[in-house]
């Protein structure tokens, strides 16, 4: 059954603002995991009976389901718990990056129900759209085919500028140039017919992270992740920011003192980027520079544990180039927590964490607490799980558009890409059938 958007004699206005109320409901319930009613109503600052009805047209939807009886010492009936229902909503996430591409479909709990990894230099725009297609058709099948109607749409997350900064990565880019000037969302858009969505894969590793690992119990941080290359994300006041050109949190690009290793490459001004110290190419650069024998990343866990020798001496090298831009980013953004996650082994992810505690331990300006650096909740799975929130956060979450009735913001406002990037929000051009179509008005609740 639909949600209902008001009676007929209520302003468009009273309707956005129930639209608003269902989300921050559905986002409450989200961060706390399960919850009564009271909690709930707590929670998105509403009262009880109001947030009771919402409730119950969510269960009718079936986004929100009954968990059992509240345990506890209380006096009366013990509460009923609710949860998001897992089975209420899916959405793909893709991941492309220069050395790995994958693909998850996740239900609305966050969690990844089946999965497709591929580790391999990227291939052709046009090859890689083939694959896609085919491996979003095989996750899907995983689920009955008439819960197929509950998926809302395809996350990309994808690093901007691919065909860029071929020196400091150590790579060729005689198969990346052409990425670019590719349309990545129209040509999903094409290959599959669903709803397409593209962002910074720094940015949505950062949102798997504030949906459903330390965002739930922290409302301000900086994220770090490093892959193949280094990517970042911010979060403030419980949202995610974008930027201008949608590279907030991009610490890439910050200049660092230019590598002590004899394997990294000389920069050829005095300053080189943190891009070229504190990612996965560096690493199997410096393996390679020692003698190890690595043909790809698929082979780096095997060969790094053979070589912890050069693995210390680049972890040392990482931590050191992440000193000065952690502590330049936390005191422009005044945030107490910094959340760096990887596609590395978390022996090696855990070893980089304690010496950069270490070194902003004794680096910090006086006055001033050095930040905490947490360990992030996804490791590989973090961009492809962000990507696929990218689409449940657009029809689920609140955000500023709302209340106003707007549905297209400008990009900086609502926090989701004008039409006009390459990396935006693309709708694919056809029409459900009426079957379809009432599903579609049931979960698109705002």
């Amino acid at each position: 059954m639909p949600i209902e958007q008001g009676g007929p004699h209520q302003g468009s206005n009273s309707v956005s603002i129930r639209q608003f109320n269902v989300r921050v409901i559905l986002s409450a319930l989200r961060r706390l995991g399960s919850a009564s009613k009271a909690d709930i109503a707590r929670q998105a600052a509403l009262t009880t009976n109001a947030a009771g009805v919402i409730v119950r047209e969510l269960e009718r939807a079936g986004l929100v389901r009954e968990q059992g009886k509240k345990r506890g010492g209380g006096r009366g009936q013990p509460a009923t718990m609710l949860t998001l229902d897992p089975e209420g909503a899916y959405a793909v996430g893709i991941r492309i990056d220069r050395g790995a591409i994958e693909t998850v479909l996740v239900d609305f709990a966050g969690r990844p129900i089946a999965r497709r990894c591929h580790i391999m230099d990227l291939p052709s725009p046009e090859e890689t759209i083939a694959l896609l297609a085919r491996d979003v058709e095989t996750v899907l099948s995983t689920i009955e085919p008439e819960r197929r109607t509950h998926v809302v749409g395809i996350g990309v997350a994808a690093p901007y500028n691919l065909g860029s900064w071929m020196r400091e990565l150590g790579i060729s880019a005689s198969a990346l140039g052409r990425w670019d000037a590719f349309d990545i969302a129209a040509a999903l858009v094409t290959a599959t017919g669903y709803f397409v969505i593209v962002e910074n894969d720094g940015t949505a590793a950062a949102v798997a992270e504030l949906f459903y690992g330390h965002g739930r119990t922290l409302d301000d941080f900086l994220y770090l992740f490093i892959g193949p290359a280094i990517g970042g994300g911010v979060v403030l006041a419980g949202q995610y920011l974008r930027g201008v050109s949608g590279n907030a949190g991009d610490v890439a690009m910050i200049p660092v003192q230019p590598s002590a290793l004899s394997s990294a490459p000389r920069p050829e001004k005095v300053w080189d980027i943190l891009i070229s110290r504190a990612s996965i190419n560096a690493l199997v650069r410096h393996l390679r520079w020692s003698g190890a024998e690595l043909s790809g990343l698929a082979d780096l866990s095997s060969v790094a544990a053979r070589h912890s020798m050069a693995v210390e001496e680049w972890t040392d090298d990482c931590a050191d180039a992440l000193v000065v831009p952690v502590l330049a980013s936390v005191a422009v953004l005044d945030v107490a927590s910094v959340v760096i996650d990887s596609d590395l082994d978390r022996t090696i992810l855990d070893r980089i964490i304690g010496q950069l505690q270490r070194r902003l331990d004794d680096s910090v300006p006086e006055a001033r607490n050095p930040p905490r650096i947490l360990r992030g909740s996804f490791g590989k799975d973090a961009g492809a799980v962000g990507a696929a929130s990218l689409p449940l956060h657009l029809n689920f979450s609140p955000h500023s558009g709302i209340p106003t009735g707007r549905r297209d913001v400008p990009a900086g406002e609502s926090g989701w890409p004008a039409a006009q990037s390459q990396f935006a929000i693309h709708r694919p051009e056809f029409s459900l059938s009426n079957r379809d179509r009432r599903r579609s008005d049931e979960i698109l609740v705002g």
